[in-house]
């Protein structure tokens, strides 16, 4: 059963877990802004979203970029995250660019609103093929 929904609701299933990660992460750059040290993370969403696919291939997790951690924490989803440079350093060591980040978590929430959009379609064809109305 499990598997006839997530081939009815698609790629969308997969991705809405992948794009929630990634905005709590954009939010927890932007509230270290100040953090010296502290370095802005993301996720390699394209390559996380082919793992829960089942697209990854032998089952290893393979790095593709040096920025990626080697290992993976409790989540699942750490082997994916990377490292952003800044766009103009700081003197503290910091990679947090407010403007960056915020900019980037308006282009998430957009995206994962899209996904529950079409997630919220589809269970209301489905509520509406089996009561007939």
């Amino acid at each position: 059963m499990a598997n006839l929904i997530s081939d009815y609701l698609g790629i969308h299933a997969q991705a809405m877990p992948l794009r929630e990660q990634r905005m709590k992460l954009i939010a927890s750059n932007l509230s270290n802004a100040d953090t010296p040290g502290y370095k802005a993370r993301d996720i390699d969403f394209d390559a996380a979203l082919r793992h829960a696919q089942g697209a990854a291939g032998n089952g290893q997790l393979a790095t593709s970029a040096e920025q990626h951690y080697a290992i993976g924490g409790g989540d699942g989803l750490n082997p994916f995250q990377i490292t952003r440079e800044a766009a103009q350093p700081s003197l503290d060591g910091n990679t947090v660019g407010p403007d960056t980040e915020r900019a980037a978590y308006g282009r998430a929430a957009l995206e994962y609103r899209a996904s529950l959009s079409f997630v919220e379609s589809k269970v209301r064809t489905m509520l509406t093929a089996i009561t007939g109305q």
